[in-house]
């Protein structure tokens, strides 16, 4: 089942397009890695999939279903998003932030404290959970919003299929450090398994190469490249991409590519 469908999509604000001739296929169960330097369109990409940005030209469909003819309600039952920044300063709880998530669905009381817990318990904040978000550190301020939209993907506490559910995530593990990035590489693989499609923005190539099952590369609004990590990351692609010089190794146990300076 395909899930997402971009041909030739450029999005932007008005006649300033960002993005520029994106095509790109989507089916449940996908890990898709969106690479590229700083200002090269990828957090574009990802709002303009969570209706955040404006389609200028080509077409972007969501379960063949175009993009726009889908409700802001109907949307957020399909798809979460986790942008770069999320900026929130009232005196909520942990546990409040996360059910935030639920608001989108109308799955009664009991199946969204059940879900909270299950997102608390899944991001490692069960024991911060009755904490003030404002005092968190950034850290556990990203974990939170990661349980928020595990909330928010989840129909009711069944715990079924994701078939047909969109997760996107912006630089998510940009505030983690190495245990909870882990933690949230396997979350991740399981959603898959269940069937969501997750796009996940990074700048750890190690970690896009461990996690994704294939990467688009963005470079100056264009997709540039598209394939598994062992297509697309040779060290002569990668540093004309950077700039800088790189080696391209094979990581001993797992056989996807590494990438290190040289």
């Amino acid at each position: 089942m395909t899930t997402l469908a971009l041909h030739d999509a450029s999005a932007g604000w008005g006649a300033c397009p960002v993005l520029t001739g994106i095509s790109l296929r989507c089916k449940a169960g996908d890990i898709v890695g969106l690479l590229g330097p700083n200002g090269a369109g990828k957090s574009t990409l990802l709002r303009l999939i969570a209706g955040d940005t404006d389609l200028l030209a080509g077409s972007a469909e969501l379960g063949s279903k175009p993009l726009a003819s889908w409700s802001s309600a109907a949307r957020a039952r399909c798809i979460a998003y986790l942008p770069q920044a999320s900026s929130l300063t009232f005196p909520f709880t942990v546990s409040e932030v996360v059910a935030l998530g639920r608001l989108p669905h109308a799955g009664g009381r009991q199946c969204d404290m059940t879900l909270v817990e299950w997102a608390l318990a899944a991001t490692d904040t069960q024991p911060i959970a009755n904490r003030l978000y404002p005092l968190l550190s950034g850290g556990e301020k990203q974990r939170v919003q990661l349980a928020r939209v595990l909330c928010q993907l989840e129909t009711d506490a069944s715990g079924g299929s994701l078939d047909g559910k969109l997760l996107l995530l912006d630089e998510p593990t940009a505030a983690l450090d190495l245990r909870h990035q882990q933690d949230l590489v396997a979350l991740l693989r399981q959603l898959a398994g269940r069937g969501c499609t997750v796009l996940v923005a990074l700048h750890d190539i190690n970690l896009l190469s461990s996690l994704c099952h294939r990467v688009m590369v963005v470079d100056r609004g264009h997709g540039i490249a598209l394939g598994t990590p062992a297509e697309v990351f040779s060290a002569d692609f990668l540093q004309s991409l950077y700039g800088t010089p790189l080696c391209v190794s094979t990581h001993p146990t797992g056989g996807y590519p590494l990438v290190f300076p040289q």
